[in-house]
């Protein structure tokens, strides 16, 4: 707040009314104070304490206040803010301009009639009301008039002292049962212009003539003659004179004397003084010059004054006294004035385990050679292995040199021209595979396949006629993340190859599906469906669960409840073969050992398929004996189809019948069926084998006419 205007609102004492009454205009509804522009706002008490008659005795005294005011704007705004146990804004600085919309504004406030919170309505007051966004202006005074009737309810010196000190005046008016001490804990000094207590209501009017002396006084400096020879201060009812800075006020208190500091010995100069009204500046005798704190005294630097002639730094040594020096990194010659730079690269003064680059004046890094890169002692070097780093793009194999790389390919392929892909050689162009009827390459190797209706034999090369025998048969499939969707696909038709290699019936072979992530589902059980043509419509249904690889778990869940009756298991006793087929492309998150070992002591057959990153110690523990004929792996995806070819889950009878041997009614409809179903695939597995050795003596004719 402007101090002028600060001293001009509280400097009034009540004794100064007679002198004011004589020396101010008359301030009524056709004379209006103009004391300047002002920001005030009326904080009342409207506890239950206050009684209407009163409220309404509050309200005429805030009204009478407002009609000596000049409202406006841009001269003086007005804000009310009632308070009991709550803090209620009425208007703010801002929503009123004109004295008519502040008199109804007011004649329609509504008590609060609660309790007495004004520790919480001054906070309001000085964070809220007195606030830009509520109106309030910059470097206008900031007046508030506290009226309450009783003891506050919460603490206010804390906060009374808080909006003092951010610049708001604070005038406290107690009436009848109000705390003088809490009165004099909000109010600004001195307490006896901004403290007032009435017995009555009705006697409040009584502040309201001493606010208006104080808002309304008249300035004698301006209208009077006061004789003042630099200033005039106005005071209530009064006036004094002042000087300008660097001089002090005459005894006759009008006229002003220069102030001689350094005649009255008040100053810091260590050498000379030299003075002007009121202030002073310090010199040196001579051969001495100023400091920068411009009171004490060094002698001549020559250094400083450059009066030397040194290439790069002057030591002062004393009065007209220097030496020379070099800055970081060079060093003085002989002449002991020029300077040389020091190159410890050049002198071998380094520690680089490979390269010492040069920065500058005594100043090196270090570096490596090509194919190296610097370790984070920024001294040593190690080689880059850009294989080991997966920054090559070679298809099979990377072989590492420091910086560099070549390509190579995996058994079974050559390197492409490119010198970075590889192709799969025609093994079966290239070897003698011995296949009965068809040789096909796979990624660096081959198998024999069959003709259809017709099984691949042990010896991996001839072909023959068995049919797999009733077995129940549940299929682990992988639905891992990393298998990916497309890929997913070709597991579940890898499924459907499986299941078409095998007699599929409620009394034949039943087929259970699982599929696991980092849960375990099954997705349909072994007594749900009865025929090829339903388990494989049912696969490519199956929804892809993209999550972790648990295998351990699924192989306890096919143990403790793919196989048990409940799901479609025929009963031990009947001497079923169980077979277990688990798919996978990666290694399993949990420990697979024990019940790897459980499900085979169980007597369940078990074949493990790995493809891609499969790991391969953990197919072989899941596998039966003889692991061989047990384990498959392919390194890609879309060679899983040929290891459904060659996956032989045979159960070949020997010289008697596997499984359960059934008694069927010869003359039964459903047995006629079937017999008759029989016929016609046995027809055609003789028409397809027939096929087959007329291609095959087709071929050895080709031969001889070839060696002809």
């Amino acid at each position: 707040m402007n101090m002028k205007l600060l001293g001009a609102l509280s400097g009034f004492v009540l004794l100064t009314l007679a002198v004011l009454a004589s020396a101010r205009p008359k301030a009524g509804p056709e004379q209006k104070c103009k004391s300047g522009p002002l920001d005030l706002v009326f904080l009342i008490d409207s506890s239950r304490s206050v009684r209407p008659h009163e409220f309404e005795t509050m309200r005429k005294f805030m009204i009478d206040i407002l009609n000596t005011l000049d409202i406006g704007l841009d001269t003086t705004r007005v804000g009310v803010v009632q308070y009991s146990s709550q803090v209620r804004s009425e208007f703010s600085l801002k929503t009123h301009s004109k004295l008519e919309n502040l008199v109804k504004a007011i004649n329609e406030i509504i008590p609060l009639a609660q309790g007495t919170m004004t520790g919480l309505a001054i906070r309001y007051l000085m964070n809220e009301a007195f606030s830009p966004e509520q109106g309030d202006r910059p470097k206008v005074p900031n007046v508030a008039v506290i009226v309450t009737d009783g003891r506050p309810q919460d603490r206010v010196a804390e906060v009374a002292a808080e909006a003092r000190e951010k610049g708001i005046e604070i005038y406290a008016v107690g009436v009848a049962r109000a705390d003088m001490a809490s009165l004099r804990a909000m109010a600004s000094p001195p307490f006896e212009d901004h403290v007032f207590l009435v017995e009555r209501f009705d006697l409040i009017h009584q502040f309201g003539l001493q606010f208006q002396d104080k808002l309304c006084g008249v300035d004698l400096c301006v209208e009077s003659e006061h004789g003042c020879e630099q200033l005039c201060e106005s005071s209530p009812g009064s006036y004094h004179c002042l000087c300008l800075p660097g001089y002090t006020l005459n005894h006759d208190g009008k006229t002003c004397a220069a102030i001689d500091l350094c005649a009255e010995g008040k100053h810091d100069c260590e050498q000379i003084c030299i003075s002007s009204p009121g202030s002073f500046t310090c010199d040196c005798n001579q051969g001495y010059n100023l400091n920068t704190d411009r009171k004490t005294c060094s002698p001549i630097n020559l250094c400083a004054e450059g009066k030397h002639d040194c290439q790069q730094v002057c030591v002062n040594m004393g009065p007209g006294i220097f030496t020379c020096d070099c800055n970081e990194g060079h060093r003085l010659n002989e002449d002991k004035k020029t300077c040389s730079a020091i190159n410890l690269c050049a002198e071998g003064k380094h520690d680089c385990q490979q390269v010492c680059v040069h920065m500058g004046p005594g100043i090196f890094t270090c570096d490596c050679n090509k194919g190296y890169r610097l370790n984070e002692d920024e001294k040593t070097c190690s080689a880059i292995d850009l294989c080991a780093e997966g920054k090559h793009d070679c298809e099979q194999i990377c072989v590492s040199a420091p910086g560099v790389f070549t390509c190579d390919c995996n058994k079974g392929f050559k390197l492409n021209k490119d010198k970075k892909t590889c192709t799969n050689m025609d093994m079966c162009k290239t070897v003698v595979h011995g296949c009965e009827h068809q040789c096909v390459n796979t990624p660096g190797s081959y198998h024999c396949i069959c003709p259809e209706g017709t099984l691949l034999q042990d010896d991996g090369k001839s072909c023959g006629t068995c049919r797999s025998a009733n077995i129940d048969l549940v299929l682990l499939i992988d639905g891992s993340k990393s298998v990916r969707p497309q890929n997913f696909e070709l597991v579940k038709k890898f499924v459907n190859q499986v299941v078409d290699s095998l007699d599929v019936s409620a009394h034949g072979t039943r087929v259970g599906l699982v599929q696991y992530s980092s849960r375990v589902r099954t997705e349909f059980p072994l007594n749900m469906f009865h025929t090829a043509e339903e388990i494989k419509a049912a696969v490519m249904k199956v929804e892809y669960m993209e999550k972790g690889t648990m295998t351990g778990l699924a192989l306890k869940h096919m143990l403790e409840n793919s196989f048990s009756e409940a799901e479609g298991a025929r009963p031990a006793s009947r001497n079923i073969p169980r077979v277990g087929l688990v798919f996978t492309d990666g290694r399993s998150q949990d420990d697979i050992s024990e019940f790897a070992k459980k499900v085979k002591e169980a007597g369940i057959t078990m074949y493990a398929v790995g493809v891609g990153k499969a790991v391969e110690d953990e197919l072989r523990e899941i596998a039966s004996e003889p692991v061989d004929k047990h384990f498959y792996y392919t390194t890609d995806f879309s060679a899983i189809s040929t290891i459904a070819e060659d996956l032989k889950l045979n159960v070949c009878p020997a010289e008697e019948s596997q499984g359960e041997i059934e008694v069927k009614d010869p003359c039964a409809c459903e047995n006629l069926v079937e017999f008759q179903q029989a016929t016609i695939n046995s027809l055609e597995q003789l028409t397809q084998k027939l096929g087959s050795m007329t291609a095959r003596l087709e071929q050895l004719e080709n031969q001889l006419l070839t060696r002809k």
